[in-house]
């Protein structure tokens, strides 16, 4: 009677070290799954924080920036403002950036034509208006290739024409001119105008 005791309490023991056994076991599966579920979460969001920054320097490399101060130039001397000159480089030194010429031909109104091969558009406005892909130009200063892309190291002046306002541009208006890139930042220039229009007028 004893023995038989004996197995049977034996065989409890294996029964509960087998249970202890399943569930450590599954402890260690339920750990496993979480922990590989956190280390991707992490590694997700580290992939997405990488591309985050690549996706901002890749924009800074592609932005403008503007070198010195805005000139207004009232060009018939009528007291209001035909156009503006200023100069702009790249802000790093990362990417060219095309800056090909508008075509206005076809008339001649200070906005650029329809089917213009210009990726760079320029816009205009103040309290009463707003233009968009205004007809602009540039010169290179100092260090050039020749072409049409602004490269680290060069700058260009760019000359907007402002015939294309509805209203004249005269004393006491504070204005934006916006240098849309094809890629990068906007580069955002405001300036008021004096309480006197001159021929030639630099706008800090």
């Amino acid at each position: 009677m004893l023995k038989r005791l004996m197995k049977m309490y034996r065989g409890e023991k294996g029964i509960t070290g087998l249970e202890t056994a399943i569930i450590l076991i599954a402890f260690v599966v339920v750990a496993s799954v979480f922990a590989y579920t956190v280390l991707s979460a992490g590694i997700f969001s580290s992939q997405k924080g990488k591309e985050a920054i690549y996706s901002g320097l890749e924009e800074a490399r592609a932005s403008v920036t503007l070198k010195g101060s805005v000139v207004a130039e009232d060009t018939d001397s009528d007291d209001d403002i035909d156009q503006l000159v200023f100069v702009v480089a790249t802000a790093l030194e990362g990417e060219a950036i095309d800056f090909t010429i508008p075509t206005d031909t076809t008339p001649a109104d200070g906005i650029a034509d329809d089917g213009s091969s210009n990726v760079c558009v320029i816009s205009y406005s103040d309290q009463t208006q707003r233009v968009d892909d205004l007809d602009w130009s540039f010169s290179p200063l100092g260090k050039d290739d020749g072409d049409s892309l602004l490269e680290p190291g060069e700058k260009f002046e760019i000359t907007i024409d402002l015939s294309a306002m509805d209203g004249d541009i005269v004393t006491y208006t504070t204005f934006s001119i916006e240098v849309k890139p094809p890629k990068g930042s906007v580069l955002i220039v405001e300036r008021t105008t004096p309480g006197v229009i001159d021929d030639v007028m630099i706008l800090n």
